[in-house]
């Protein structure tokens, strides 16, 4: 029997963003210095926030309460997840759509954007494009058509799965598509993937109302809202939230996002494995005026924040900000970013790698290759990591909790980075940025405490050496 979307499901979904007093919080929460101290030694025991802490955090406002909070969050970052910083790129396989959101360059009215879907040999090559760079992790991202269904998707997986150029291989494929309904969850999830992240864009319903048009499948508001609920009863335990920065009060979609992040705790027992917070850039026949504009400063303080309401979910800054920003703020709980990133379709094939905005959803800001990437991150001290080992070990939903609760994370993570990142000096990295990486990992080593551990870590770091590859722990 051929696959039907059943929209039907969303009628009795729970809608958990209480909008009067999420605004009630941001207009009755004034700094206090005392109680703001409170929350911040509650955070450094990684323990997560209330809505009414968020809400005091985001009243900071004074230069010794910013400056603290961001200290607080560099030093909870570093206890939980170590020096590592996970490095994916984005895979567009299609633009087609049928949604007409007023802010995206793939809107149906777009006059001027290029549509394309990659056929499976072209995904094979742009994979092929990608391994050749060292990348060992991609979300794969489709606009929303009835070309894109599960089927096509699961299908998009499997041929990514396939391609092995030298010793190349996509070990984690996750997936940033439309809302499905439990049957569509259930056939991409049988491909393998890891995480399947939906961004609501804005949790402001007015401000949903406003970008996305009510005669388009993305202007109901609740079937997106719903649509990581219905992943987690398909048995998708691994989920990404987001919003788009700049539609609406920043405030309010923190607010948004650690609402449905305690929204998903309390209903599975286990929260958002990723949050992304990508700020609205230019995109093709984007004409908007946009009074929430998120300012840099206060785009530090989004992060941070995030970072202590939500302890144990990786963050995630996109290649949307400038190499600048992204030095910046990297320092205050990011844990992931995009790197080497192409946006339009085919474009890890074009070798000029200029961007082409009517190929694209909108303008990337950080254009730099991932060797550049990840010689900047190692020169800040961080470890640029390609590791997959939790997922494909089965450490994801309740069981990746119960591994970072004890603090597992770290003794697994730091030294798996570590072998990540020598495959990748060994098999695509320049000299110099070979020597950096390699002192980098030295240095790691001698924080690593003496005893079998260390040693299984420095003896698979030998055979890595010899030409052996996919060790982990």
């Amino acid at each position: 029997m051929a696959y039907k979307l059943d929209r039907a499901l969303s009628k009795g979904a729970q809608d958990f963003i209480d909008a009067e007093k999420l605004h009630s919080l941001l207009s009755t929460s004034k700094e206090d210095s005392v109680h703001i101290k409170e929350i911040f030694a509650k955070s450094a025991e990684k323990n997560p926030l209330t809505l009414e802490e968020v809400a005091a955090l985001l009243s900071i406002k004074s230069e010794e309460g910013t400056a603290e909070l961001f200290e607080t969050a560099k030093t909870l970052k570093k206890k939980i997840y170590g020096n590592r910083i996970v490095l994916f790129a984005p895979l567009y396989i299609g633009n087609m759509c049928i949604n007409d959101c007023a802010y995206c360059g793939f809107k149906k009215s777009a006059k001027s954007t290029i549509r394309k879907t990659l056929t499976a040999e072209e995904i094979r090559q742009e994979v092929k494009a990608l391994q050749d760079e060292g990348q060992k992790r991609l979300i794969l991202v489709f606009g929303e058509s009835p070309l894109y269904s599960p089927d096509f998707i699961a299908a998009s997986v499997r041929e990514v799965y396939s391609v092995h150029s030298g010793n190349g291989a996509i070990r984690r494929v996750n997936i940033n598509a439309a809302p499905m309904d439990v049957a569509g969850y259930k056939i991409i999830k049988a491909e393998g993937i890891g995480t399947y992240q939906i961004f609501q864009e804005t949790y402001h319903r007015q401000t949903y109302s406003k970008y996305h048009p009510a005669n388009t499948v993305k202007g109901d508001f609740m079937w997106r809202l719903d649509g990581l609920d219905r992943a987690f009863e398909a048995g998708i335990d691994d989920m990404g939230i987001g919003a788009l920065i700049g539609l609406y009060d920043w405030r309010f979609e923190v607010l948004g996002l650690v609402s449905h992040a305690i929204h998903l705790k309390q209903k599975f027992g286990v929260g958002p494995h990723t949050i992304s917070f990508p700020r609205i850039q230019p995109a093709t026949d984007m004409n908007l005026e946009l009074p929430y504009t998120c300012s840099d400063s206060d785009f530090r303080k989004l992060v941070a924040i995030l970072r202590l309401a939500v302890p144990y979910t990786g963050m995630i800054m996109t290649a949307r900000e400038s190499p600048q920003i992204r030095n910046e703020v990297i320092h205050l709980g990011v844990s992931q970013i995009d790197a080497g990133t192409h946006l339009e379709i085919g474009g890890y094939n074009n070798k000029t790698h200029n961007q082409q905005l009517e190929r694209e959803q909108f303008q990337v800001g950080d254009t730099r290759g991932l060797e550049e990437a990840s010689k900047w991150l190692i020169d800040e001290g961080f470890i640029p990591s390609f590791c997959t080992s939790c997922y494909r070990a089965g450490r994801t939903g309740e069981h990746f909790m119960e591994f970072a609760e004890k603090g597992f994370i770290q003794k697994f993570c730091t030294p798996n980075a570590l072998l990540t990142l020598a495959e990748y000096l060994q098999d695509y990295a320049s000299e110099d940025t070979r020597q950096a990486g390699m002192k980098l990992i030295t240095k790691e080593l001698e924080n690593i405490e003496e005893g079998a551990w260390k040693e299984k870590i420095k003896d698979n770091l030998r055979k890595i050496n010899l030409g052996e590859r996919d060790l982990r722990l």
